[in-house]
């Protein structure tokens, strides 16, 4: 499997493999992802994944409009991808959007633009569907398919959170809480303060008590769940755990990320000016802003939901969109 942010250079499409190769173009309020993948019954096998940071949802929170450059960025890096899905001949290719352009007044634009310039058709989906494709993306890997899980899918715009249990999910809601969102909420200093960083550690506190944790608590029953983050967040924190300087999935799949270090990864990550954090191993210099973002709503939802850890799954919406589209073929 391969996985870049740049050009790739291609393998030939497998061929004569039982297995159907299916790709899944995800866009995101911060990003586009491209997943390819041989996929059969609730297995899994990436060929490909790439990921351009298009930043959609800039500005969008206070005109809830997606800006015409952030359109047309977005556009051109779903023509690359669908160009490039296109060399394995993938028997499905799926253009979906989520949080941003979910809530978008302008979402026809976005829609039209992508069709214009790449060829495709996009299909917006739901909160719902959102929360139930990253549970199934979860539970897809076997090493969690017995357990009772908590899914947490932190993404720029919204944040799923999802109940389940050997591989059958029980209750789901997508929460408008983002990486994103937060960033345009609470815009930092450079280095941000201590004060900036407790205003908004405060606020996720109290988000977390009114809205998140009576949603868990109706849900769950009384023995504590496997907490497992996925999305981009939880990638990038797991990948700056092993310094990582590429992508790897089997190294960062499972990593366990300890209340306390989270905590503490949070702070320093606080403290530090945004060139600084561009030199960190295993942290995207893209992803540099707003990862203080994302780290302090892993952070506040360990200490608000009392888990001494979030386990990392590199498994998650799209792995569950391909799997939809394996089922539904």
């Amino acid at each position: 499997m391969q996985e870049s942010s740049a050009a790739p250079s291609w393998p030939s499409a497998k061929q004569n493999n039982p297995m159907a190769t299916r790709a899944v173009i995800d866009v995101g309020t911060n990003s586009v992802k491209l997943l390819v993948a041989e996929v059969s019954g609730s297995a899994v096998d990436p060929l490909f994944e790439a990921s351009e940071q298009t930043r959609l949802g800039a500005g969008f929170y206070e005109t809830h409009r997606l800006l015409p450059e952030s359109i047309l960025k977005t556009a051109e890096a779903v023509r690359g991808f669908v160009e490039n899905a296109e060399r394995f001949s993938p028997q499905t290719l799926d253009v979906i959007a989520t949080s941003a352009a979910r809530d978008a007044t302008n979402q026809s634009e976005l829609s039209a633009k992508i069709h214009e310039v790449a060829g495709v058709e996009l299909r917006v989906i739901s909160g719902d569907s959102e929360a139930d494709w990253a549970f199934a993306g979860v539970a897809s890997d076997p090493a969690l398919s017995d357990r009772s899980l908590l899914v947490m899918d932190i993404g720029g715009g919204s944040t799923e959170f999802v109940i389940g249990a050997n591989g059958h999910r029980q209750a789901g809601r997508s929460f408008q809480l983002g990486s994103v969102r937060l960033l345009e909420k609470f815009p930092p200093g450079d280095p941000p303060t201590d004060r900036e960083r407790e205003t908004c550690l405060a606020w996720l506190r109290d988000f977390f008590a009114k809205e998140i944790r009576p949603f868990i608590k109706e849900h769950c029953c009384e023995a504590l769940p496997t907490l497992v983050s996925t999305g981009g967040t939880a990638t990038i924190l797991g990948r700056m755990k092993w310094k990582l300087s590429s992508y790897d999935r089997e190294k960062i799949e499972g990593t366990s990320l300890k209340a306390t270090e989270l905590a503490s990864e949070t702070q320093k990550l606080w403290r530090m000016r945004l060139e600084e954090r561009k030199r960190i191993p295993g942290l995207p210099s893209s992803r540099a802003d707003v990862i203080i973002m994302g780290a302090a709503i892993l952070e506040a939802a360990v200490e608000a939901l009392g888990f001494p850890e979030a386990r990392v799954s590199t498994r998650g919406m799209r792995f569950g969109a391909l799997l939809h589209a394996e089922r539904h073929k």
